[in-house]
């Protein structure tokens, strides 16, 4: 497995790199300080599983880099790194097409979670920023009132929700006492009701139907 690590603080990166070793199986990392060098070492490796990203580093501002890699780099499994705990920063991530949001303040284990998710072909999006959650599930309450409204099935709708707040399927099936594979069949009805190909567009599309905040 192959992994890019981006970031102008050698700290940091160093500290990102220790978490990556313990991914399995064995990861070979290749190191970026800047969106020049990220633009170059992706093109030189074309083979890259993911792509771990600052927000912000020399060369682009904030989400300019980060929207410029994903035109140039569409098929890289993108994950991004940063200071910010912004709900609404996490929202433009998702939008410009990362698959993962990961603060730099989180713990060695969320992080750890973080990378096996994206890894696995899901996405990770930290809800309940604001109340300092580190995990990958927000279950605090959030208005989902209008959902009523889309077609959903009762079950659905439960789905729908906690997708919308960042749970893995793992996690929805352990809430919702259900098998893993009943979550899919359930997920793959969202995409239909909200006419969207994939995980981070039916999360924009539900948080924008229940009108859920920056």
């Amino acid at each position: 497995m192959k992994a890019l690590l981006a970031d102008d603080h050698p700290l940091m990166r160093e500290g990102v790199r220790q978490v990556l070793s313990q991914l399995e199986p064995p990861v070979k990392i290749i190191d970026a300080h800047d969106y020049p060098t990220l633009f170059a070492q992706t093109s030189a490796h074309r083979d890259l599983d993911l792509a771990v990203v600052d927000l912000n580093m020399p060369g682009f501002v904030g989400m300019q880099g980060i929207m410029q890699y994903r035109n140039q780099f569409p098929d890289v499994p993108l994950v991004v790194l940063s200071a910010s705990e912004s709900p609404h920063d996490i929202r433009n991530v998702m939008k410009a097409g990362a698959l993962g949001y990961i603060p730099k303040a989180a713990s060695t284990a969320a992080m750890l979670a973080a990378f096996r998710h994206v890894l696995a072909g899901d996405v990770y999006f930290p809800a309940g920023l604001h109340n300092k959650h580190d995990g990958a599930c927000s279950t605090a309450p959030a208005t989902f009132g209008a959902l009523q409204h889309s077609g959903l099935t009762a079950r659905q709708l439960e789905v729908a929700r906690l997708l919308a707040q960042g749970c893995a399927n793992k996690a929805i099936a352990g809430m919702l006492a259900m098998s893993e594979s009943t979550v899919k069949v359930h997920i793959a009805a969202i995409f239909r009701a909200f006419s969207v190909t994939n995980r981070t567009e039916a999360v924009l599309a539900i948080q924008r139907l229940a009108q859920i905040p920056d």
